[in-house]
Parts: structure tokens; sequence; C-alpha cells
């Protein structure tokens, strides 16, 4: 009885304790690559337009300008190139579904060789083939995740896809403007808080990919002030030579 329960405490804990992050990144690519780009390509901007010595209004301007145009710009990309994807997907399942309808036996042997090269005894493999052919949407789903490795039911939204990227780009390109929109007159509080931003976001990323926090942030501290320094120190080139 003791030995039992030790082995349904060990399964518990098994099932607990095995389980896996969305490696997927339908949610966090388009989000964390629409708020890593907001922070550094407006940073970059507005700290560009100020090094060439332009006024306050100028730089508010060139900031908002930058928020609404890179996140237009990030949701219509997005959704373009998932929506491309998404259609490439279901072309290719219709031809799937086409070959079952004509040719279920030979779809049918087709899925029983593919389980018996994974080490499965041809007879079960056969018979596994032929209990998963029944159901046609069923032989449809099995298909496309052996042949194509794709889930019909969890095709990518553009919609979806587009929304975040346009939210996640306009957040990350405010906070280099938020500073200038709450009446600071000089550059450095913007660069202050939107170098926060980018190590904040470095560390929340790696809550998801399980690496060092402070590596992560840090990792895009450095990239994000490196734009930021290189696009200051341009401005201030082509502001002195159009000057």
């Amino acid at each position: 009885m003791a030995l039992i329960e030790t082995e349904a405490a060990l399964h518990e804990a098994h099932r607990d304790n095995h389980t896996h992050r969305d490696v997927s990144g339908g949610w966090l690519r388009p989000a964390v690559f629409g708020a890593m780009d907001g922070l550094v390509s407006n940073l970059a901007l507005m700290t560009g337009v100020a090094g060439g010595a332009a006024e306050r209004q100028t730089i508010v301007l060139t900031g908002l300008a930058g928020l609404a145009a890179g996140a237009f710009s990030m949701a219509a990309g997005e959704y373009t190139s998932v929506a491309s994807q998404r259609e490439l997907v279901e072309a290719e399942l219709d031809v799937e579904r086409r070959e079952l309808r004509k040719h279920p036996k030979d779809e049918e042997a087709e899925l029983a060789a593919l389980y018996e090269s994974r080490g499965v005894d041809p007879a079960l493999a056969r018979q596994v083939a032929s209990q998963l052919s029944r159901d046609p949407e069923q032989a449809l789903e099995i298909h496309a995740r052996e042949e194509l490795g794709i889930d019909p039911g969890d095709l990518p939204s553009p919609l979806v896809a587009a929304g975040s990227s346009f939210g996640a780009f306009a957040l990350g390109a405010l906070l280099p403007v938020l500073p200038y929109l709450l009446g600071a007159t000089v550059l450095w509080p913007a660069v202050l808080l939107a170098l926060l931003g980018l190590f904040l976001c470095g560390a929340v990323v790696a809550r998801v990919t399980a690496r060092t926090w402070w590596y992560s942030g840090l990792r895009q501290l450095v990239l994000g002030g490196a734009a930021a320094g290189v696009t200051y120190a341009l401005g201030s080139f082509f502001g002195t030579a159009v000057g």
C-alpha cells in the first residue's frame, strides 16, 4: 500500500514539474519585438533630432510622429506576414484534404509507413493508421501534424498579431516621449526612462526564456543605448554641418 502511495506521489510530482513554456512564439514574438523596436527606434530618432540642437517642440513632435508611424507600420507588416503564412498553410491543407478524399488508402498506407519508420510494429502501425483514418477531419489533422508540422486548429491570427504589435510598439515608443509630455525640457530624463524600460523589458523576457534576468536586461540596455548614442552623434554632426 505504501509503495502504491509513493508511486502516486511521484507521478503527481512528475506531472506538476514536467510542464513546458510556450515556445511557439505566437504572442511573444510580436509583443517583444514591437516593444523593443518602439523603445529603441523612437529613442534613437529623438536623440538624433536632439543632437541636431532641435527645440523641445520639434523633439516632441518627432517622438509622437515616430510612435504613430512605427506602430502602424509594425501592425501592417505583422498582419501581412501572418496572413500570408496562414494562407500558405491553408493552401497546403486543401491539398492534403483533396488527397485524403481522392486517395484514402494511399494516405492511410503513408501514415502507417510513417509510424513504422518511427519504430512501431508494422501490424500495429497499420491498425493505428486505419483507426485514425476513419474520421476525415481527424485524418487531416494527423497528416498535417506529421507531414507539415502544423496544427490546423491552432493557426496564428493576423488580427491578434497586428494588434499586439501595434500596442506593444506604441507602449515602447511612448516611454521616451513621456518625460517631455510631463514638462521636461532636456533630453536626459527621456534617455534614462527609455533605458530603464529596455532593461525591464529584457528582464521580463528572461522570465519566459529562462535566461538570467540581469544579463537579458543589460543586453537590451546596451543595444538601445548604443543606438541612441550613435544617432545623437550623427545628429550633432549633421546638425552642425547643415547649420
